[in-house]
């Protein structure tokens, strides 16, 4: 089966507790293990970013050995506090020197997945800085991303996966949504959203694209299907 979920915020390498941001934080690490138990090793989980809290790629190795140890294959891609990315050739390569063989990267390209290929991006918050010049530089480039994982799809559906909200309260990224819209995207998932935001996230239809919450806190620390 495939699922997702994202924002573990793992710190096994340096001193990041998350219960401040909330009791259901408290022991996360060891809430994340028990609802990836039920998962088998033919089993794939999409990981939508902030994985980690390392600032380089060596110290977020001990988070990916936890992230390795889960039940099946798990397919990265980056988030906000990812301070630690890099390049995907360099993660690849720091997973290959250290044994981590069921992490896969999600990055410019697109993994097929069945008669589905999966697609995504980090996506972005355009209106956090209100148009600043970086801003829109940075919103270009998410754009230009998820549209090569969307042609790199082929003729296979398609199944996106953002770290960021495209839509969020009365915020919409219209880039990104007429993206979903031109190549027929049906399910869309992302993170980013924690503790007293997630009753305002938008779960549900927006044309013809249907949208889930899967942030840790928000689905109980277990990996949600994708094929409900």
């Amino acid at each position: 089966m495939l699922y997702a979920i994202g924002d573990l915020h793992l710190s096994f390498s340096n001193d990041k507790p998350m219960d401040v941001f909330g009791e259901v934080w408290q022991d996360h690490a060891q809430k994340l293990k028990r609802g990836f138990a039920s998962l088998t090793a033919e089993d794939v989980t999409v990981l939508c970013g902030d994985l980690s809290w390392a600032m380089s790629l060596p110290e977020a190795l001990e988070d990916f050995r936890f992230i390795d140890a889960l039940p099946g294959k798990k397919i990265v891609l980056k988030g906000n506090h990812d301070y630690w990315w890099s390049t995907a050739a360099k993660a690849k390569k720091l997973f290959a020197e250290n044994g981590i063989e069921t992490i896969d990267i999600l990055h410019n390209n697109a993994l097929p997945y069945g008669e589905y290929a999966l697609c995504g991006t980090r996506g972005w918050f355009y209106e956090e800085e209100r148009g600043v010049e970086h801003d829109r530089k940075i919103m270009r480039r998410e754009v230009m991303r998820l549209e090569n994982s969307l042609r790199a799809a082929g003729e296979r559906e398609k199944l996106v996966f953002l770290h960021y909200p495209p839509v969020y309260q009365k915020y919409e990224c219209p880039e990104i949504l007429e993206l979903l819209e031109r190549y027929g995207v049906k399910k869309c998932f992302y993170g980013h959203i924690h503790g007293k935001g997630v009753p305002a996230a938008f779960n549900g239809w927006r044309g013809g694209t249907q949208f889930r919450l899967v942030s840790a806190d928000a689905v109980g620390f277990a990996p949600v299907p994708v094929f409900p």
